[in-house]
């Protein structure tokens, strides 16, 4: 992963020098559109009438962000389901001419058995849970040309320095020395994608820490793979300006998972956290959490509300607006934002150095 890495800093660098100072509306959504089948997203985008698929459109034209980058949508080979996305916002006067979506590690079948329970090609045996190639993707959306891009999906967890790594009882490896020298460590995918005249993106969505038994495989993995994209940005952090943007399936401090590895993350020098808010979470009944109410970007029915989504800009840059959209109860777009996913756009409007 270095090398890659390496080879493209020196591009990288070149090509952000030229940013214009003007501001850059860059946002992170996990649309929830992922369907149970294959192919059924792109029959619902065909067909046009699928309310959440209407709020999904509003709630983006609405922010309209220079940049975003998309979670929870299905990717197909030929790209089908994301060109009529775009199509369909460019109708509703968002215009992204470029875009990206590189086959997800969800859905990605193995011929292992990975999840240790005897059997094998269940959505489980994939390198992460997914029924269909391609289920629960990602994509990027951007007004500007996209560049160079390395994709380290492919890393190893067995390469962590870490070794965060999930054991049986007795201390051997789950759930089997083959399986886990198998076992990729991004969930989704992980990208770095250059921007014309704009930042080095980091994309990601990692899994949740949860659905799991004694050995924590999904929690130790949600912590391994939140320690790769903090090292990552340490690694690039002197080669102009970056932004990470994703879901962390995580909140720093409530819910159940690692969160030494977000604060860590959260907390790196290289960073800035702009903290986002909205009136649609500061105004929602208080579940006594140690985050502030005014920060969750998800409402899970059966958890929650936590703040799990993130767009975290390198310290350099200047933050001018953030927010969340999630407007207040009875508010314009409130309805829309909640039919729209569980989960709420996060944007930060930043000038670059």
């Amino acid at each position: 992963m270095a090398g890659r890495l390496i080879a493209v800093l020196t591009m990288m660098a070149l090509w952000v020098s030229a940013s214009a100072a003007d501001p850059l509306r860059i946002a992170s959504f996990n649309t929830e559109l992922s369907r149970t089948g294959p192919g059924l997203l792109l029959q619902d985008l065909a067909r046009g009438d699928d309310p959440q698929l209407i709020a999904v459109l509003a709630v983006i034209t609405k922010i309209d962000p220079d940049i975003i980058a998309l979670q929870g949508i299905d990717w197909d080979h030929e790209q089908r389901a994301l060109s009529l996305l775009v199509a369909a916002l460019a109708e509703r006067g968002s215009d992204y001419p470029y875009s990206l979506s590189l086959q997800p590690n969800t859905g990605l079948q193995t011929g292992l058995d990975m999840d240790g329970d005897g059997r094998i090609g269940e959505p489980e045996d994939s390198q992460s849970f997914g029924r269909f190639t391609g289920a629960n993707g990602m994509a990027l959306l951007s007004k500007r040309s996209i560049g160079p891009v390395v994709d380290h999906s492919d890393s190893r967890w067995k390469e962590r320095p870490d070794k965060l790594w999930p054991r049986h009882a007795d201390g051997r490896i789950f759930p089997s020395e083959d399986a886990f020298a198998a076992q990729r460590l991004p969930y989704t995918g992980l990208w770095q994608v250059m921007v014309e005249h704009g930042p080095s993106l980091i994309l990601f969505q990692v899994g949740p820490p949860v659905f799991d038994g004694p050995e924590d495989r999904n929690g130790l993995r949600n912590a391994a793979e939140l320690n790769l994209i903090a090292d990552m940005t340490g690694q690039i952090a002197e080669n102009g300006p970056f932004v990470l943007l994703g879901g962390s399936n995580l909140d720093p401090k409530d819910g159940e998972g690692r969160h030494d590895a977000l604060e860590r993350l959260l907390a790196l020098d290289s960073l800035q956290d702009p903290k986002p808010t909205s009136m649609g979470a500061e105004l929602a009944e208080d579940e006594g959490h140690l985050t502030p109410n005014a920060l969750d970007t998800v409402d899970w029915p059966e958890v929650g509300r936590l703040r799990v989504d993130y767009v975290l800009p390198d310290a350099q840059s200047i933050v001018t607006q953030a927010g969340v959209y999630w407007p207040a109860p009875g508010a314009e777009g409130h309805d829309i934002a909640l039919a729209a996913s569980r989960h709420r756009l996060v944007w930060v409007d930043l000038i670059l150095p």
